[in-house]
Parts: C-alpha cells; structure tokens; sequence
C-alpha cells in the first residue's frame, strides 16, 4: 500500500504536466505579403463591345459553364466530372492526402498492444550465470498487456498533425485545379468544334455560290461570251473551297476526338452532331482583386504549403528538446504449471522515459534551417502563383476587349465583302468586267466570313479562359475543415 501511494506521488507531477497546455515552437504564422493590391482590374474598362458585370459575386459558384446556355455542353461537363482518368488520380492523391493525417493524429493519442505466447525451452548447460537447480528444459507462458503515450511537451506531434492537416487541404485545393482546369479545357474544346460547325456551313453555303458561278461561266463559254480563263478560275475556286471543307471536318473530327478524351469515353464510339448556332459571349463578373485569393485554388493550395512549411519548423525545432513518454505494463506469466492468471503469476510495470540527444554533429540545427529554407521556398511560390493569377485575368479581360474590338470590325469587313461580291457578279452578268473580279470578291467574302467566325470563336475561348483565371465555380468554403489553433481560424468543411 505505501509502495502504490509511494508511485502515486513520483507520477503526479507527470499527470499534471500531461494536462497542462504545451508549448508549440513553431513560428507564428503569417501568411505571405504579395504588396498591395489594386483597387481594381486594369482592364476592368467598357467600350461598348464586352463589358464585364459589375456587381462583385453573382455568378453560380457551381456549374460555371451554364452562363453559355448550352445544354450538351453541360452534360458533357457533368460526364467529366464522373469519367475523367486525370480528375480520378487527382482524387485519389487527396484521399492519400487525408489517410496520412489520420496516420499522424493517432501519434496524440495513447498507444495499446497485447502479448501473448506459449514455448517450450531448452537452456544450454554453459549459460552464463545459470544457476545448479534450474531444469534444463521448461515452459514459458506470458499473457501481457502494454500502454504508452508520449507527452508532446514541445508541440512535435501537434505540428506534425497542423502539417498534415494543411497538405492535406492543399491536396483538396490541387483537386479543385485540376477539376477547374479540365472543365475550362473541355468548355475550350466544345466551342472549338461549335465554331469549327459554322465555318462548314459557312464554307457550304460558298459551294452553292462558287457551283452556281462555275454553271454561269461554262453556258457564257458554251455561248462565247465568256472565256475558257473564266471557267478555269471558277473551277479552281470552287475546288480550292472543297480543300477547306475537308480540313475543317478533319479538325472538327480531332476535337472531337479530344472531347472524347477529357469525359472519358473512347473516341472510336464518340460523336458529337453537328450545331451552327452561334453562342453569345457571356457578361462575367470580376469582383475587386483582392477576391482572386479566396476564388483560386492554385493560390488556397499553395497558401496551405506555406502553413504546412511553418508548422514543419516547430518539429524540427522540437528535437532540440527532450521526449517524454509515460508506460505501462500489466500480465501474467509462468513455466506452464497452475493457473496462468493466478496472483502470484502477474507482473506490472509503470513509469516515464525520458530521451535526449545530447550530440548529433549538427543534424539537428541542419534540419531547422533546412525547413526554415523550405518555408521561404513555399512563401515564393505563393507570391508567384498569386502574381500569375492576376496577369492571366488582365490578359484575358485585355484579350476580351481587343477581340471585341477586332470582331467589330471583321464583322464590318464581311458585310462590304457580300456587296463588294453582289456588285462583281452583277456586272459580270452584264459583261462589265472579267470572271477574275468576281472571283476576288468571293474569295475576300469567304475570307472575311471565316475570319469573323474565328475571332467570335476566340472571344468565346478568351472568355473561358477568364472565368478559370477567376476561379470558376470554386472558392476557399470549399477546403476541409481545417481546425488548427494555431491560425486563430478554420475553414468551412465542404
């Protein structure tokens, strides 16, 4: 009894150190400064062609892709979301992610093992120290119960756990980027085909046209009206406007074929039909800057690095400093006779270890300044991810209102093209002037047609890419949940 009350006194001060809150040697983080940022996009302008809305946040933070009112543009987004080999592996790194801080929180709590064996033995008859009266062969049987649990005196396992906690967040944020960037690169890919369906039918229509002139030409050659230059130069036009059809059906074949690839279907059993009709450039707000950071998951990913650097400074930190643990153990054990779990076959042990290196040749004080570099690194490469992130939504927005600017004006250039190409054919009908006039104002028609075509198909793209440079449908609501004391915050589980 004054042995149980002897122990009870020697571990209470354990016992209280064990509740008391420990320490963390981890800097106090601060996330990194990127300068100050402005109170609006430069390019954030209205001219009368694209303006952006202007309200800060209306846009669905879900399914961006219906501002384009497309609807097999949104099941083809809804079937990547469930096929798409690269968004799987990306998930699958995020549950890798999520399985590693459960490896690191079991550290925080009590460690518990039960052993149990039975032998028969033989001891040598030169053991050392044997004694005359031991037999030369006996059983052992051991039924035994171990407890131990380390006291984290120095925040080492908590900073572990904040680590893990963050990369795992960060992993979330790496899954948001990649989903982000196979939706834009799908939506890309889906108005590419759709443009590349305007151009045949722009291209099929000139048939019509360049058949019917090459007919006119050969009856006013047939009547020597005309010469056989003229027929030539139809024919040739009109074969040269077949070469362009057959190079826009083989490309629309090979988007195809990539959109097969991003929604996860083979593209031998893929196809798309054909759809001339023009989809109209959506208006999309922008908000203020400073919002890019909480609507970037590259940047919420890269931010948690940070963190993670931080948190890994304290482990290195904590090496400095003694591990306390505290163990027990508790069974039975005997040679085979009586009643294993008798009284006087127990045994049991409880008390703390104590561990410290006292010399290392400077791996210690290496490791810190390694994790010390290795904060700085994650810093930079928040600082560049967020600088990056504003240059492609300025480029875009730029992109945007030039391309806006610039269908204008091919839109101009098309429509005196068709005069231009009404007037040619009209007066060669009355022997005006030769089949070559008429032949240039098809030829600059059809160009100014497709040109019109492409620049339309571009803003459209120019505006995906600006939705992606924005976030998408993603913002940092949608990181787990994070609870680590030591930012004061945590985030919103999804």
């Amino acid at each position: 009894m004054n042995q149980s009350l002897s122990l009870l006194r020697r571990l209470l001060p354990l016992a209280l150190v064990a509740v008391l809150p420990a320490c963390s040697l981890a800097p106090t983080y601060k996330k990194p400064d990127v300068g100050p940022l402005p109170q609006a996009y430069a390019g954030q302008t209205s001219d009368g062609l694209w303006s952006p809305a202007h309200p800060a946040d209306t846009a669905d933070r879900g399914a961006w892709w219906s501002v384009y009112r497309d609807a097999t543009l949104d099941r083809l987004e809804d079937q990547l979301d469930h096929a798409n080999p690269s968004l799987a592996v990306a998930l699958a790194r995020y549950d890798a992610a999520r399985a590693i801080v459960g490896e690191l929180r079991s550290s925080e709590y009590p460690q518990l093992g039960v052993d149990a064996n039975t032998s028969r033995n033989r001891q040598s008859n030169n053991r050392p120290l044997r004694g005359s009266n031991q037999p030369n062969e006996y059983s052992a049987n051991t039924l035994g119960f171990g407890a131990s649990y380390e006291l984290d005196l120095w925040g080492r396992v908590r900073n572990e756990v904040a680590a893990g906690k963050a990369e795992a967040a960060a992993a979330s944020g790496d899954l948001a980027s990649v989903k982000l960037s196979l939706e834009a690169q799908l939506a890309d890919l889906y108005i590419r085909l759709r443009g590349y369906d305007v151009q045949e039918r722009i291209l099929k229509d000139t048939l019509d046209a360049y058949q019917q002139g090459l007919d006119l030409t050969q009856r006013r050659f047939e009547g020597g009206i005309a010469s056989g230059l003229d027929v030539a130069r139809a024919k040739n036009q009109l074969s040269d406007a077949q070469a362009q059809v057959s190079e826009v059906e083989a490309q629309r074949a090979l988007t195809e074929h990539a959109i097969a690839s991003v929604v996860g279907v083979p593209a031998s059993s893929f196809s798309l039909p054909l759809d001339n009709t023009p989809i109209v450039v959506p208006a999309i707000p922008l908000g203020v800057p400073s919002q890019l950071l909480e609507r970037r998951p590259d940047i919420a990913a890269a931010e948690r690095r940070v963190f993670a650097a931080n948190a890994e400074i304290g482990v290195a930190r904590a090496a400095f400093f003694p591990r306390l643990s505290l163990a027990a153990a508790f069974g039975w054990q005997d040679t085979g006779m009586g009643s294993l779990m008798s009284a006087g076959n127990r045994y049991w042990a409880l008390g703390p270890d104590l561990a410290m290196t006292l010399f290392d040749g400077g791996l210690r004080r290496s490791k810190v300044a390694a994790a010390q570099a290795n904060l700085d690194a994650a810093a930079g490469e928040y600082r560049g991810v967020v600088l990056g992130a504003f240059q492609q939504v300025e480029d875009n927005l730029t992109l945007l209102q030039q391309l806006g600017k610039e269908a204008h004006q091919e839109d101009d250039a098309a429509s005196a093209a068709r005069d231009s190409q009404t007037i040619a054919t009209n007066r060669y009908r009355e022997g005006a002037v030769n089949y070559l006039d008429v032949v240039t104002a098809q030829t600059a028609e059809l160009q100014a047609e497709r040109n019109a075509e492409q620049v339309r198909t571009r803003r459209l793209q120019a505006s995906v890419d600006l939705i992606r440079a924005l976030g998408g449908g993603w913002d940092t609501a949608q990181l787990p949940a994070a609870d680590i004391a030591a930012t004061g915050s945590t985030s919103r589980a999804r």
